[in-house]
């Protein structure tokens, strides 16, 4: 498949690492009452909103922290995140008895900030976007010996994503398509590179705001980019830049780029929550609302699934 430094190796270990530690979340079939997003195809949604943490973003913590040795978890923990990644590592250090410190953009809704307190993890506030709350937390690292990671660019946390592809296919082996949205890369590289392993005809395909392209601008330009400025409500897909371990990976397994404005994001939300009683956030909403859309266009008769990768009540209202 790919010379990129991940094998079905790696993500049958990160299964078995975090199983029993985090949710092996259940998948809904789609059936609407009003509003078909998918005519004539079949949709299933992936509820990684159920998630303890909210999110996805546990399964990639949860399977560095639990690769850690005690003298990485005992110098404690730390990392930058839009508010996800940050739970999922206050998760992971929770389980595993050691300190967490959580940087966050101004950006970050903040009831994150407060749960990310109430499990006990140093929260701080800085900078405007996930790259400055990044840079602070890597000086701080060096500064203090603390043990680094990183939300996305780390094949550890790309691996414990990849575990939503085993789950998905597993229990939906007809799926052939996969729709999967995209911030700094960690999810849509894990789940295309061990969806493709699994299955090489899969199509993925991958969302981003218009407001943060940073994908879709990269894959145009042959190489990683830097955005100017992020102009999306959805933080959590909002890098200015990525890192060559995820452009390696999307670029040799996802399939197509699309993007999604956030008033297409805001009614997916709406309608997971009034058509599926689901609460997800914009950034998780992304998936279906390139569907609803018609950015990422779906054919009759296919089998689509679609990641539902945080909850949240932003979109809703």
């Amino acid at each position: 498949m790919s010379s990129l430094p991940l094998t079905r190796v790696d993500f049958d270990a990160a299964a078995t690492r975090i199983s029993g530690k985090v949710r092996r979340t259940p998948t809904l079939e789609a059936v609407a009452c009003k509003s078909d997003p998918a005519p004539g195809a079949r949709l299933l949604l992936k509820l990684e909103n159920l998630q303890p943490t909210g999110s996805f973003k546990v399964r990639g913590a949860t399977n560095t922290v639990m690769s850690l040795s005690d003298e990485e978890k005992a110098r404690g923990l730390i990392t930058a995140s839009g508010g996800n990644h940050g739970l999922g590592v206050a998760f992971g250090a929770s389980m595993s008895g050691c300190p967490a410190v959580i940087y966050l953009p101004e950006s970050t809704p903040s009831s994150k900030a407060a749960k990310l307190q109430e499990w006990g993890a140093e929260v701080i506030v800085h900078g405007a976007v996930w790259d400055d709350a990044n840079e602070a937390a890597l000086a701080r690292a060096e500064a203090e010996g603390l043990t680094y990671i990183h939300p996305f660019a780390d094949p550890r946390v790309v691996a414990g994503q990849g575990t939503i592809a085993l789950e998905m296919l597993e229990d939906n082996p007809e799926i052939d398509t996969l729709v999967v949205a995209i911030g700094g890369g960690g999810l849509i590289a894990g789940v295309a590179t061990a969806a493709k392993l699994r299955n090489p005809d899969i199509r993925i395909i991958g969302v981003e705001p218009i407001g943060a392209p940073t994908h879709h601008a990269a894959r145009a330009a042959g190489h990683l980019v830097t955005l100017e400025k992020i102009e999306t409500a959805a933080g959590t897909l909002a890098p200015r830049t990525s890192a060559e371990l995820n452009f390696g990976l999307i670029s040799a397994h996802v399939d197509e780029l699309v993007l999604v404005s956030d008033p297409e994001m805001k009614t997916a939300a709406e309608w997971l929550w009034t058509e599926a009683g689901v609460a997800a956030e914009l950034s998780g909403a992304a998936a279906l609302a390139a569907i609803r859309s018609g950015g990422a266009a779906v054919e009759a008769g296919s089998c689509v699934g679609v990641i539902v990768c945080g909850a949240g009540t932003d979109g809703i209202g």
